[in-house]
């Protein structure tokens, strides 16, 4: 029986987590699912322009894992974009470096940690969504009160 992979270090959850081609129904297309970690390493290679080095150490990892995890996220986006299905951003064994909240009066989107309460910097709200909720992860990092 393999080990559980060691857990990968994303930076922050994605604003979004589901993309389709329009005027098609998500029931009838077929599904890629990219996981988290697989969207970092797309996120810091091609977004951010990180050589695969700087990249791996980010995501405290080895190189070589890096190199393969975008080779794999990339035949992902590539199928997703090409056959036309759905993409969805979820699993995989991570950690978030911090949070982005949205708050639920004014729509402001801001970064902020696990640990500390942060109101809305826009109106001073408290009725947030905490969007790394959505991917079952923070609640380990609150418990142990994890500050990164």
């Amino acid at each position: 029986m393999p080990r559980r992979p060691k857990d990968r270090i994303v930076a922050l959850p994605p604003l979004f987590s589901s993309f389709k081609p329009t005027g098609i129904r998500s029931r009838s297309l077929p599904k890629v699912i990219l996981t988290l970690d697989e969207y970092e390493a797309i996120r810091l290679a091609d977004h951010q322009g990180y050589e695969h080095s700087q990249a791996a150490e980010k995501m405290e990892i080895s190189r070589s894992t890096f190199t393969r995890l975008i080779e794999k996220a990339r035949r992902k986006l590539a199928d997703f974009l090409i056959n036309g299905k759905q993409l969805e951003i979820e699993g995989g064994y991570i950690h978030f470096r911090g949070n982005k909240l949205r708050c639920q009066n004014c729509g402001e989107i801001f970064v902020a940690n696990f640990v500390e309460f942060t109101p809305c910097p826009n109106c001073g709200s408290s009725d947030l969504e905490d969007l790394a909720k959505n991917f079952g992860h923070g609640k380990c990092c609150r418990r142990r009160g994890r500050k990164f």
